[in-house]
């Protein structure tokens, strides 16, 4: 159970989180949403399909992203943010930024959830920035930033020192008062092809943390550059890729394409129901 703005959510049954893009160099989607209109149809449509939650973006973390400014990452998500709400008041917005400023900024104009790729590492004031704003914190595996993630993917075993990370930084959001916690593997940050599959085959043992599981494969380089073909052409791939999660923990999948996620979760609910 997480506290969004003081709405309980229930994680026990996985849910789906829609992505969305404010940024003109996403992997995926850049670019797309060019205007208002654009943007809320495709709001409109994420929700239809059964999102529970919309995570927003105004910076690519893809790997050598381009750098951009805190003030102009400001200047792009939060309006952004304020027209969603202002047709949709009801939407639980994610904000995913690993800015303390970006952060308050956002939920100050009423998102719900901050996701941040570094889990703290890359603003020292974030963790107690969310702790005083008392909002749902996802904290997900790095190393270095999306400019030099590329160069850090020497493990010993990757799980484990996956779970030491967290166990760490955990102890840190918790000590800044962060009472509701989501870990996510990070797939794609400072992993390669092969680690990417070791950790999703592993998935499971990240369980023994205790908390609720984020899995973000979303047309990612892991199915693509596996499967020869381009994100475009990723989708099949990816629902693969987030049954497995699935199945193996997984209680909230952060996608493109939310019609598809929400059918996989719908198929998982019912395997399981049988046992």
């Amino acid at each position: 159970m997480i506290n969004c703005k003081g709405r309980l959510i229930n994680l026990s049954a996985p849910k789906v989180m829609g992505i969305l893009n404010c940024t003109p160099d996403s992997f995926f989607d850049g670019g797309k949403y060019s205007n208002e209109n654009e943007l809320l149809a495709q709001v409109e449509r994420m929700l239809a399909d059964g999102a529970d939650f919309i995570d927003i973006g105004a910076y690519s973390s893809k790997p050598n992203a381009e750098f951009v400014s805190e003030e102009e990452e400001v200047k792009r998500i939060v309006p952004v943010v304020e027209l969603i709400l202002k047709h949709f008041p009801d939407v639980l917005l994610s904000i995913d930024t690993f800015r303390a400023k970006v952060a308050e900024a956002c939920i100050n104009s009423g998102a719900s959830i901050i996701n941040d790729i570094s889990a703290g590492l890359l603003d020292d004031v974030m963790l107690q920035t969310v702790g005083r704003l008392k909002v749902p914190y996802v904290m997900m595996h790095m190393r270095g930033n999306p400019q030099t993630m590329v160069k850090l993917t020497q493990y010993d075993d990757i799980v484990q020192e996956m779970l030491f990370y967290f166990s760490e930084r955990i102890a840190a959001a918790r000590s800044h008062g962060i009472e509701d916690i989501i870990i996510d593997p990070g797939f794609g940050f400072a992993k390669t092809l092969s680690q990417n599959y070791e950790v999703l085959n592993k998935l499971e043992l990240l369980q023994m943390i205790g908390l609720p599981l984020l899995s973000g494969v979303s047309r990612k380089s892991m199915v693509y550059k596996l499967l020869g073909n381009s994100p475009q052409e990723a989708l099949n791939g990816t629902t693969a890729l987030n049954t497995i999660s699935l199945m193996k923990g997984a209680k909230i999948l952060r996608v493109h394409d939310v019609k598809e996620a929400v059918e996989a979760v719908k198929i998982y609910g019912q395997l399981t129901s049988q046992s």
